[in-house]
């Protein structure tokens, strides 16, 4: 699916999004990524959620954002809490959805200003 945000355009939108993969800015991403308004970080864990640790999230937790959709893949899971307990201690919300949903809203809420962080599981 083909994503359109023209007030977002040039700040890492997402503008696509398929099985086994996301775009960001028109680039292709076939693996876990982690996308904000000013970067792209690829490759950024190995695997499904579940090899996601706390120690993955304390990075994202370190730069502050207003708050991080986590994407868990193709479906909806959700970590346990000690996962996300980096993100809870630095006071940054956390939104857990479908990686689809994460890139749907992460596009809304940059479009808005926010800043927001998508750390995305692709499957």
């Amino acid at each position: 699916m083909k994503l359109s945000l023209e007030s977002a355009q040039g700040r890492n939108p997402f503008t696509g999004y398929g099985d086994g993969y996301v775009e960001v800015n028109g680039t292709r991403h076939r693996e876990n990524v982690v996308v904000s308004a000013q970067a792209v970080s690829p490759a950024w864990v190995s695997g499904p959620l579940a090899a996601v640790t706390a120690a993955d999230l304390e990075p994202l937790a370190a730069a502050r954002p207003e708050i991080v959709i986590l994407g868990s893949g193709a479906a909806f899971r959700f970590p346990g809490p000690e996962i996300l307990a980096p993100l809870h201690r630095a006071g940054v919300g956390v939104e857990v959805m479908d990686t689809r949903a994460a890139c749907r809203t992460y596009n809304i809420l940059l479009g808005e200003g926010r800043r927001v962080m998508a750390a995305l599981i692709v499957e």
